[in-house]
Parts: C-alpha cells; sequence; structure tokens
C-alpha cells in the first residue's frame, strides 16, 4: 500500500462509519438540547424500525427506493457525472410503468405484466435522463444545471398529465385509474405468509433492486463499457487519448442512470400504490445522492446505506409517535446531519485516518 492510499476495508467500511457516528453523536446533542433522553429515543429509533415485523417491512419498502435511486447517481459518478436529476426521472419512469399497466392489467397476470413494466420504467426514465446528457456532451450545458431543471418540469408534465389526460372520467382526485390484479406487483407479506410483515407495502421490487446491484456490479467492474465508465470518471483527457469517445461515454451513462432512477417506480406505482398519484417520488432521487456517498458508489456499500435511511424513515416515525416533542421536523433534522456528515463533511475524517495508516505503515516497515 503506497503512502496516502487506504486499505478498501477502510476507504469503504471505516470512514463511512466514522461520518455515521459523528452523525448521530451531533443528532443526539440536539435531542439534549430539547430535553429528552438520547438513549431513549435510539432504543424507539432502533425498534420502530426493526423491532417489529410491519416495521421491518417499512424499513425495506423505503430502502428499496433508496437502492434505485442510490445506484443511478453511483452510476453517473463513477463517469464524473453529478446527476441530480433522480427525482425526476423516477417521476418519470413511473409513468412508464403505469401505461404499461394501464394497457395490460386487464388480460394478462401481473408476472407477464411484470418485466414489460421494467422495460417502461427503464426506457421512460433513461429518455427523461437523454436530454440533459445530450446537452452535458454536445454543448457543454452543465448536468447539474439541466437535471434540476428537468425535475421541474417532470413535476410539471405529471400535474398536467394526472390532472387532464390519465384521471378517470368522474374523479377530481388527480391519479390514474387503479390497476387491475395484473398490475399489481405482489406484497411480501402475500409472499411470504410465515413472517408478519403487517400492512406494510413492501413487494416484490425489494429482490428485483437487489438482482439490480448484481447487475450494476458487473456492468462496472467486469465489462469493458464499466471499465470506460470509470476511467473516464478519473481522467477525462487520458481517456480521451485513448479513443474513449467523451460523447458517447456521458450519453450512455447518463442513460443507464436514468434508467435505473425510473425502476424506482416498480416498488411505489407498481407496487404500493397500484396506481399513478402525483409526488409518489417523494424526495427519493435526493436521498439517492447521500445513499451514493455513503456507499462509495459500490453496490454493496449502497444497500446498507438505503437500509440505514430506510431504518431513519420508518424509526423515525415511531419515535415521533412515542416521544411527541421530537416531532417529525427533528426526524428530518437527524436525517440531514446524517447526509451532512456522509456528503459534505465525507472527507472530514480522512486526513487523519490516511496519516494514521502511513505512520503505521512507516513503523511497520522499519521494524
Amino acid at each position: 500500500m503506497s503512502k496516502g492510499q487506504l486499505p478498501r476495508w477502510v476507504d469503504y467500511g471505516l470512514l463511512p462509519a466514522l461520518n455515521l457516528i459523528a452523525a448521530f453523536i451531533v443528532s443526539g446533542l440536539v435531542v439534549v438540547v430539547i430535553g429528552e433522553d438520547p438513549f431513549e429515543a435510539v432504543k424507539w429509533l432502533v425498534w420502530g424500525a426493526l423491532g417489529y415485523g410491519e416495521g421491518i417491512g417499512y424499513t425495506l419498502y423505503y430502502a428499496t427506493n433508496f437502492i434505485f435511486t442510490g445506484l443511478a447517481v453511483a452510476v453517473a459518478f463513477h463517469a464524473g457525472l453529478f446527476n441530480i436529476g433522480g427525482e425526476g426521472q423516477a417521476y418519470v419512469g413511473g409513468l412508464g410503468i403505469a401505461l404499461v399497466c394501464l394497457a395490460m392489467d386487464r388480460f394478462v397476470p401481473w408476472w407477464i405484466t411484470f418485466p414489460f413494466a421494467i422495460a417502461g420504467g427503464a426506457l421512460f426514465g433513461a429518455a427523461w435522463a437523454f436530454i440533459p446528457a445530450y446537452l452535458q456532451a454536445k454543448r457543454g450545458s452543465h448536468i447539474v444545471i439541466t437535471t434540476i431543471m428537468f425535475n421541474f418540469i417532470a413535476s410539471a408534465l405529471m400535474v398536467y398529465l394526472l390532472s387532464n389526460v390519465l384521471i378517470p372520467q368522474g374523479t377530481m382526485s388527480p391519479s390514474s385509474r387503479n390497476f387491475e390484479a395484473g398490475g399489481q406487483l405482489p406484497l411480501l407479506r402475500n409472499v411470504f405468509t410465515s413472517f408478519d410483515f403487517g400492512q406494510s407495502p413492501v413487494n416484490l421490487a425489494f429482490f428485483l433492486a437487489l438482482a439490480v446491484c448484481v447487475v450494476v456490479w458487473l456492468l462496472i467492474w467486469h465489462t469493458k463499457l464499466g471499465y470506460e465508465i470509470r476511467s473516464f470518471g478519473k481522467n477525462p483527457d487520458a481517456a480521451s487519448y485513448a479513443g474513449i469517445s467523451p460523447v458517447r461515454i456521458t450519453v450512455v451513462t447518463m442513460l443507464i442512470s436514468g434508467a435505473l432512477a425510473g425502476l424506482m417506480g416498480i416498488n411505489v406505482v407498481m407496487g404500493e400504490q397500484t396506481r399513478l398519484l402525483l409526488d409518489f417520488a417523494g424526495g427519493a432521487g435526493f436521498v439517492g445522492i447521500a445513499v451514493a456517498l455513503m456507499g462509495r458508489g459500490h453496490p454493496i456499500g449502497i444497500i446498507l446505506a438505503s437500509m440505514l435511511f430506510g431504518l431513519l424513515y420508518q424509526g423515525g416515525a415511531e419515535l415521533a409517535f412515542e416521544i411527541p416533542t421530537i416531532s417529525r421536523d427533528m426526524i428530518v433534522v437527524i436525517q440531514a446531519l446524517v447526509i451532512l456528515f456522509a456528503g459534505a463533511l465525507e472527507h472530514m475524517f480522512r486526513p487523519a485516518v490516511v496519516a494514521f495508516f502511513d505512520r503505521f505503515s512507516s513503523n511497520t516497515a522499519e521494524a
């Protein structure tokens, strides 16, 4: 190990753990300031997420959303692209899934609709990422600015479609009609009847998310395209000199990223709501940024980080119920602190850890 480099277990395990511990220490201080016991708060937080079957189900449900959006951000990161348009891409991907379900749910069983819904979500999500990718690759428009804009455009588009096009006749709620059985993804409580998931909406999309993690791992680290993506992300000039097209890599990477974000709709649209509603993404596209950072862009890290944020979402709701002085807004503060330490302050502990391991390596070599 050369000077200035860290072992993989430190870079991917210890540093995120240190950031997380720091976030929870600061969160504990916030709880103390409002006059509550931080250890009691942690007890209810963990119990609410993992202490009973329904809580576990909700934790897995939220984690599923974050896995998809975290993978979307991570793939773009590997190419040096900051895709913060996952929210809009997930939103439009849900539209693709809903259109497939609306077209097929009355004619075929869910397991036939399912692969077409996956394709619909991926295609619509990729299509929504294409224009920002093209503008970055061909016109030099910054991907951050264009993807932010496309989040708002997606929101406006969905309001129009759900209020004027997809809304069932004679109803006032801006949503599509409910899907029939052929457009509903089975809930895990109906599949694994021996385990009590309560009324949680966790469904088969959780296993799809895990399968997609494997696909992304193979793509990024075991294919020529993945090598080109990582090479371009580390040194665009050297990659271009080696014959890797910046335009092609930018566009292809963003298409993959958008497709992954679009798959999030499987969990919500086809799994939980069984219809298309306004704002179903619920901010998962933005949480995906923190998940990708905390998971260091690796699928295993993204799964663990997604579980953490799923725990915070579900356990936070239980905590706010059991200790009313810790309001839902306080839970958002705790989540924000985790995002802060995992993202903006990601390298806060790195210099000290690098110095420690450099000194340790030197002492070992001298011995």
